[in-house]
């Protein structure tokens, strides 16, 4: 369960992105394709600069039958490798319509996408290949990007050309990255399996303060995060005295979410802006700033219960 501030919206996993719930959206077959070949990528100005939402201009409808890609700017970071997970911002427009459908920097709010088979080809060819910090545009058949229904939500019919603007913003971290610290003495002793943590130890480990506690184990290397970003993070936790964790993302996929902004408990939001990408840290949250008095049933989280939480920032942007 992410640690939402919100108990009744705890879950055991992220809600899928919208890119990629819209493959099985419904919606009719009518659209700007009259069977002729039209305008390519030729006909697109992109202005604006990387982490900036993008001014798209038409010099009129937009129609390929394959999918073109064009990098704007090539990025300084790593080569995007098929496996990876890259934070991305998105602008999405329709090319018969000529409208904006989705702009991602409005709402700060960066997909996080991973280069296989669990985004569509379209989404895989943008980026593969590419290097971190780069922009790259895309012109490509609303069934290729979206399946035979394209996206009604978004104003996008299947025979419809999409216009993609992908910035990626950052690298995912695959574990903390950085310069290792000594654990104070209030601390818990992570156990790990194959490496990552699997629980945590609470032998001979004080009784919890009734203050924030923050230890960290690695400080990170890459930037600081910021309020309102959107973080990636590996975590683990669990109660005092706990003998297994409540929940846990290091056998599963890493979870992504704003932050400072009130999204998670107020025990992350104060402990993690400001730290830095790549920082492993070990908290300890009193029940105020955890689930309060009503604790969380569901996860057998007392509301005097003390959390303990491993987290690792894999990236933000």
């Amino acid at each position: 369960m992410l640690p939402v501030s919100r108990p009744s919206r705890l879950a055991l996993a992220l809600v899928a992105p919208l890119l990629l719930t819209a493959l099985v959206a419904c919606g009719d077959d009518t659209g700007g394709d009259d069977g002729t070949e039209g305008a390519g990528l030729e006909s697109l100005t992109v202005e604006g600069d990387v982490g900036t939402s993008p001014k798209v201009t038409f010099d009129g409808q937009v129609s390929v039958s394959k999918i073109e890609t064009e990098t704007l700017v090539t990025g300084n970071g790593d080569e995007v490798e098929e496996g990876d997970q890259v934070l991305t911002h998105l602008w999405i427009g329709n090319g018969f319509s000529q409208r904006e459908a989705l702009d991602t920097y409005k709402d700060k709010k960066p997909e996080l996408l991973t280069v296989d088979e669990s985004v569509s080809k379209v989404f895989q060819t943008a980026m593969e290949g590419q290097t971190v910090g780069s922009r790259v545009l895309v012109a490509a058949p609303a069934e290729e990007a979206f399946g035979e229904a394209g996206n009604p939500g978004l104003g996008i019919a299947n025979k419809d050309t999409v216009i993609i603007v992908v910035d990626l913003v950052s690298g995912v971290f695959d574990g903390p990255e950085g310069t290792d610290k000594d654990a104070p003495d209030w601390t818990p002793q992570i156990v790990e399996t194959d490496d990552v943590p699997s629980s945590l130890d609470f032998e001979d480990t004080p009784e919890p303060a009734d203050r924030l506690r923050i230890a960290p184990l690695v400080q990170g290397d890459g930037a600081r995060v910021e309020k309102g970003q959107t973080i990636v993070v590996d975590y683990l936790g669990q109660v005092y005295d706990g003998k297994t964790p409540f929940d846990e993302s290091y056998t599963k996929e890493p979870a992504s979410f704003q932050i400072g902004t009130g999204n998670v408990i107020k025990g992350w939001d104060q402990t993690l802006v400001g730290r830095a990408v790549g920082s492993r840290v070990l908290v300890s949250i009193p029940p105020d700033l955890g689930y309060g008095e009503g604790g969380n049933e569901q996860a057998g989280i007392k509301g005097t219960d003390t959390l303990y939480f491993v987290i690792d920032i894999l990236a933000a942007g």
